[in-house]
C-alpha cells in the first residue's frame, strides 16, 4: 500500500520518526513535507500537498501530524475525496477504516506521544473498509453531501 505522510513545525519531528518507523515496517511512504523545520509554516499549506494526492489516487491512505490534529483534519476535509478524522487512540484508527472509509489519519503531536502515534497508524494502516451494505449506503451519502447533491 503507498501511503503519504504530511506535518507543520509543530508535528515535524514526529512525522518524521513516524517515517523512519513506517518504512522500517516495510510500508511504501512518500513525504509530502514539511522538509525542513520552520515555526512559521501554516498546517493547511502542509497537508493539501497530501490530501490533493490522496484525492488523485497517488496514495492509498495518508497520515497528517499537526499540533493538536484538529488543524490538518478541518484543512483536509476541504478537499474532495479526503475523510480524514482526528485519533487518538487505535480502536477508531481501525473502525474509521472499517466503515466510513477514512483514508486520512489526523494526528496531534502535542497530545499524544511517538509510540501512540505508531500504534494508531499501524491500526490505520492494516485495517480495511468492510463495504456492507450499511456503510456503502452511508460512505455514497457523504460522498453526495460532498459533491453538494444533499442527501
Amino acid at each position: 500500500m503507498k501511503i503519504g505522510i504530511a506535518a507543520d513545525h509543530a508535528g515535524f519531528e514526529q512525522k518524521n520518526q513516524l517515517l523512519i518507523q513506517l518504512r522500517s515496517a516495510g510500508f511504501e511512504v512518500s513525504d509530502y513535507g514539511a522538509h525542513f523545520y520552520d515555526a512559521e509554516d501554516d498546517y493547511p499549506d502542509k497537508v493539501l500537498p497530501l490530501a490533493t494526492a490522496i484525492a488523485a489516487g497517488e496514495v492509498e491512505r495518508g497520515i497528517a501530524v499537526c499540533g493538536s490534529g484538529v488543524g490538518v483534519s478541518i484543512a483536509a476535509n476541504k478537499v474532495a475525496g479526503v475523510r480524514a478524522a482526528l485519533i487518538t487512540e487505535s480502536y477508531s484508527a481501525h473502525q474509521g477504516v472499517e466503515h466510513d472509509a477514512m483514508n486520512l489519519l489526523c494526528i496531534g503531536a502535542r497530545v499524544i506521544g511517538p509510540a501512540l502515534s505508531l500504534e494508531i497508524a499501524l491500526a490505520f494502516l492494516s485495517a480495511r473498509y468492510a463495504g456492507e451494505e450499511r456503510f456503502e449506503r452511508r460512505l455514497q451519502k457523504v460522498i453526495a453531501l460532498e459533491n453538494n447533491k444533499g442527501l
